[in-house]
């Protein structure tokens, strides 16, 4: 289905920021099966040449971009913005290489995953645990990877974001459009589960944390105790929360407290956002606007943590690393360190595994079902007991607690 096509057949509903295309229950699954896990990246262009496609691709979303028109109007306006955009945007993948890593580390990942998910769950439980890749607006596409999984023997799916924090700008996205794909018949319908959000994993958090350390060791010795930390997290327009209730700022605020409570609060932090587009308000302050704010307040060290993205990227590598290092430069930061992507760091692939088995119910033979996970996520506390918020805070959510998977097991009739 290419752009146009799921254009033409789109339509917002609450779906789109609560996540609901699938029920909020684990997958079935027995001795034997084949459970495909489905890693859901939002993708990048391998050539420069790929750029102004991967742009169209992007620009052309509904569900990231709102436009007051749609048809052929939406297709002309994203042909023009990412033919023109594509020779300033080329210039930035250049500088980090002639193309984005993102595919790259996203095969990685997936790799370490499958190998985790069947040596700890797959072997004990006599369970295939295979792990796809499907980008939202690149390759390998939702449909190329759908036949793979069908040629594989793939039964049973759990669709994996690798969007730590629910919006519907990036997994909500990717969820409507694979369910498109299924009600249309143009890929297979199997049982189907999936992940919300993991923005307070206990290992995600900690793996966030170890990468910290590793960039404060770049810092000498008597600038430690005057750095900032600073989260730079992708933005998203105002409306989006405000209006539609999307609860990616408060998971990203989840996310920061959590880890800044593993940390003891050890140093100064703040929370911006990145990555502008368009006219419209967006959620503040921006991440240039912050670091002009520390350094006018005598601050000049500075630590960038990349708090929504888990793979490194263009917005990483070039936007945070080289174009927002220089100005920071111009404000007066005289330290400025990016900390690395998470990628394939040991416990961000363990949490991977784990909040991907919180999805799946084992079922045995008489018919009794456990969750084989560790951690099973709960309902979310009171959003009104954390501390940590943005300034136009609307209170919407917090993030699920993950708690000790239950011991006790229920009799299923069937499978």
């Amino acid at each position: 289905m290419d752009a146009r096509e799921f254009l033409r057949h789109y339509k917002y509903d609450e779906r789109l920021v609560t996540g609901k295309y699938y029920k909020d229950e684990p997958v079935k699954v027995a001795a034997g099966d084949t459970v495909g896990v489905v890693l859901m990246n939002l993708g990048g262009p391998n050539t420069l040449e790929e750029i102004e496609p991967f742009l169209y691709n992007l620009f052309m979303d509904p569900a990231i971009i709102d436009m007051p028109f749609g048809g052929i109007l939406r297709h002309w306006l994203s042909k023009y913005i990412s033919t023109t955009r594509s020779k300033r945007v080329g210039k930035d993948y250049a500088k980090i290489g002639g193309g984005s890593p993102i595919n790259k580390l996203t095969k990685e990942q997936a790799g370490q995953l499958e190998a985790d998910l069947n040596r700890r769950f797959g072997k004990p439980a006599n369970i295939i645990y295979k792990v796809y890749i499907a980008m939202r607006y690149w390759h390998p596409t939702s449909e190329e990877t759908a036949e793979k999984m069908h040629k594989d023997g793939v039964n049973k799916v759990v669709l994996l974001p690798l969007y730590p924090h629910y919006s519907k700008t990036t997994t909500g996205s990717s969820l409507v459009f694979w369910r498109m794909l299924e009600d249309m018949g143009e890929i297979h319908n199997w049982p189907t589960a999936y992940v919300f959000e993991y923005a307070t994993h206990p290992k995600y958090i900690q793996a966030i944390s170890e990468r910290i350390d590793e960039t404060l060791a770049r810092f000498p010795a008597d600038q430690l105790k005057d750095i900032q930390l600073l989260f730079s997290a992708h933005g998203v327009p105002l409306h989006e929360m405000k209006q539609r209730r999307d609860p990616y700022c408060c998971l990203i605020h989840c996310t920061v407290e959590e880890v800044m409570k593993m940390r003891e609060y050890d140093y100064a932090f703040h929370v911006a956002f990145q990555s502008k587009v368009g006219r419209a308000e967006w959620l503040t302050p921006s991440t240039p606007d912050k670091l002009k704010e520390l350094a006018g307040g005598g601050h000049t060290s500075v630590l960038i943590i990349p708090i929504a993205f888990v793979t490194d990227h263009v917005e990483t590598l070039y936007e945070l690393d080289m174009l927002i290092r220089g100005q920071a430069e111009t404000y007066g930061i005289e330290k400025y360190e990016v900390m690395a992507g998470l990628n394939t760091h040991k416990l961000f692939i363990e949490a991977l595994a784990e909040v991907t088995v919180a999805q799946v119910a084992m079922v045995s033979e008489g018919g009794h079902q456990q969750t084989p996970g560790p951690l099973q996520a709960s309902l979310p506390s009171k959003s009104s007991e954390r501390n940590t918020r943005c300034h136009q805070c609307e209170f919407i959510t917090d993030a699920a607690c993950w708690e000790a998977s239950p011991v006790t097991v229920s009799t299923l009739s069937n499978v």
